[in-house]
């Protein structure tokens, strides 16, 4: 497959192979049965790689189907309110959040607008970009989820850090999150760090989908 041709086109079930080892794609299944190629992801060692999925260079019918799943997962904690974590948990927390049923969602950035408080910050980084950041919450966002059930929405859990960022902003105005939700849960790394943070955490994820370590096997890659 070309490089720009993933996240395209959800395919009908059984259409690929899950055992491996698996070439330059990866599929994942979504509970109707229906599968995505993900490109793999070599890591430094040359002998470890990682499916990945990039939600905002998705089609319109994969993203889609990636919130009409979380949205069904998250539905039974009866949310009050979404919110997003940046940058490409933004898009799919928005399309979970309309499929809910609410008028709006509450999304947290890394851009300080001037009226943003510093105590209303938290440093943030992630796997797939090293430069230290900061994640801030709106000030005028907080009467929204004060005394309501909120559900924390990302693209993906990988090393668990920018969940970790979210819960702890969250935690300085006395919020916490009765669900965590994520289009992708990729590999275990996250769970240690999570249940670090707190024991209760790593039960409260769900996911549409997980993905595995990968291990070189010949010219493939093996889960």
């Amino acid at each position: 497959m070309k490089s720009h041709e993933f996240w395209q086109e959800m395919h009908a079930p059984g259409s690929f192979g899950l055992a491996g080892p698996h070439s330059n794609f990866f599929p994942v299944t979504l509970d109707d049965g229906r599968q995505l190629r993900l490109p793999i992801r070599p890591l430094a060692d040359g002998e470890h790689a990682l499916a990945s999925l990039i939600v905002n260079q998705a089609s319109f019918v994969v993203v889609e189907a990636l919130a009409d799943d979380l949205a069904v997962k998250l539905e039974t904690f009866d949310i009050d309110v979404i919110v997003g974590l940046p940058t490409l948990g933004l898009t799919l927390a928005a399309e979970v959040a309309r499929r809910l049923g609410h008028s709006r969602y509450v999304p947290l950035g890394t851009s300080r607008k001037f009226w943003y408080l510093d105590e209303l910050s938290v440093p943030m980084s992630s796997i797939t970009t090293q430069q230290q950041k900061r994640l801030y919450i709106d000030p005028r966002m907080l009467p929204l989820l004060e005394g309501r059930r909120v559900a924390l929405v990302d693209d993906v859990i990988s090393s668990g850090t920018s969940i970790i960022a979210g819960l702890s902003l969250l935690a300085g105005s006395n919020i916490e999150p009765v669900v965590i939700g994520a289009a992708m849960l990729q590999s275990d790394r996250w769970r240690e760090r999570l249940a670090d943070f707190g024991a209760q955490w790593p039960g409260k994820v769900h996911g549409v989908f997980s993905t595995p370590m990968l291990k070189k096997a010949g010219e493939g890659w093996q889960p």
